[in-house]
């Protein structure tokens, strides 16, 4: 059906212009969306969620998304405090808490986040070491974000976490790695043997304390050993008698008679 505009006259046209311009106002905000408005160029107010109602030529409004956003930021080249160069690459996770001001404080907050997580990177990484950035990611992570969450509060961005992904190193420091691990477990394998040799000692001075308060602890020690030695029978052991031994086995046979 074709219908002629033109035979319709003023008043058949302006019920349809009013339709139309109605239809161009109305805008459908989800429930994680906000819509920044402005009237004439200046800032008017933030709307949403719901039935948003614009008016065209007038009014302009920009979509804002208020849910959590993951941020990849690309592998950054860092040179550690102890001058050993890695590669690292971590995630972001931020949200705009404040529509106004991420639509007017910035030009594109998502841009913004990106370049500023990155130099915020490699500047929190330089300050540590290579040993902290592999053992403590933990506190890393914790000091990136406070960082980057302080310098995105201005844009309305609260960042929630930062989480560094991977800490790659060439294959030149990836080997002297792994002769420092294996230096540090000789290392340790020799203090336990040395504590070890230690203790030891400590017992038999303790023991030979003991065996010298008594002679006769000490004789007894002395047969258990050869008692030790003679079970073995392939062998033939010569040994002295000591002067003591016979006098104790003179002292403990039977008394002789007197004349």
């Amino acid at each position: 059906m074709i219908v002629d505009l033109g035979s319709l006259g003023f008043g058949g046209l302006l019920p349809i212009a009013v339709l139309a311009l109605l239809a161009a106002s109305l805008r459908i905000l989800r429930e994680y969306e906000r819509g920044v408005v402005f009237q004439l160029g200046r800032f008017w107010k933030v709307k949403g969620p719901g039935l948003v109602i614009v008016i065209p030529g007038v009014q302009q409004m920009v979509k804002v998304d208020l849910r959590t956003i993951v941020l990849d930021v690309p592998t950054q080249d860092v040179i550690s405090r102890d001058n050993v160069s890695v590669r690292v690459n971590a995630v972001v996770y931020f949200r705009v808490v404040d529509p106004q001001k991420a639509i007017i404080q910035v030009e594109n907050f998502m841009v913004a986040t990106s370049q500023l997580a990155q130099t915020t990177l490699r500047a929190v990484l330089g300050k540590h070491e290579l040993d902290e950035m592999l053992a403590e990611r933990e506190r890393l992570n914790l000091d990136i974000q406070q960082v980057l969450d302080a310098q995105t509060d201005a844009w309305g961005i609260k960042v929630a976490n930062v989480e560094i992904k991977h800490v790659d190193l060439d294959e030149s420091m990836v080997r002297a790695i792994a002769k420092q691990a294996e230096a540090e477990r000789e290392r340790r394998a020799k203090i336990i043997h040395a504590d070890g040799e230690l203790q030891a000692s400590e017992k038999l001075m303790q023991a030979a304390r003991m065996l010298g308060r008594e002679p006769g602890a000490m004789q007894l020690r002395y047969m258990q050993t050869l008692s030790t030695i003679a079970s073995d029978k392939a062998s033939t052991i010569v040994f002295p008698m000591p002067i003591d031994l016979l006098t104790l086995i003179k002292s403990s046979g039977p008394e002789q008679p007197t004349k």
